[in-house]
């Protein structure tokens, strides 16, 4: 496989906007644990307990996800740096695990996803049991 440094220079901005979504998801999901604590606080509801239950799920997801994203990105740039010095069979194997770590951050991404849909199905059966 022949490769430059524009191959990596390719994925850089993907992982890059990739960390910006996990970033806000982050930032989501703390607010809303925030608002879920103060709720506990002034009425407490084993009803409540669940939710935060599922959101630290989340949050520890996310903060994997983020790990993992940060390091493929952080092989991504090395693998430029690689490429640039004339490494090229290092390079690529520094791209390759770069690719591997992504492929590891999303699907640790669509596993928070399933997580989220499920505390969603939960609310919406609540809704539908109080008809």
């Amino acid at each position: 496989m022949e490769i430059n440094i524009t191959t990596p220079a390719l994925l850089f901005p993907a992982i890059s906007l990739l960390l910006l979504a996990y970033t806000n998801r982050f930032l989501t999901i703390a607010t809303l644990i925030r608002s879920l604590h103060k709720n506990y606080k002034e009425n407490p509801q084993t009803a409540l307990l669940g939710q935060i239950e599922n959101l630290r799920k989340r949050v520890y997801l996310i903060k994997h996800m983020q790990g993992v994203g940060v390091a493929s990105l952080f092989f991504c740039v090395l693998c430029m740096f690689l490429l640039f010095a004339g490494q090229i069979v290092l390079g690529k194997y520094v791209f390759g695990l770069s690719i591997l770590l992504l492929m590891v951050s999303l699907i640790l991404s669509l596993k928070e996803i399933a997580i989220s849909v499920d505390a969603l199905e939960l609310h919406l059966s609540d809704i539908e049991s109080g008809k």
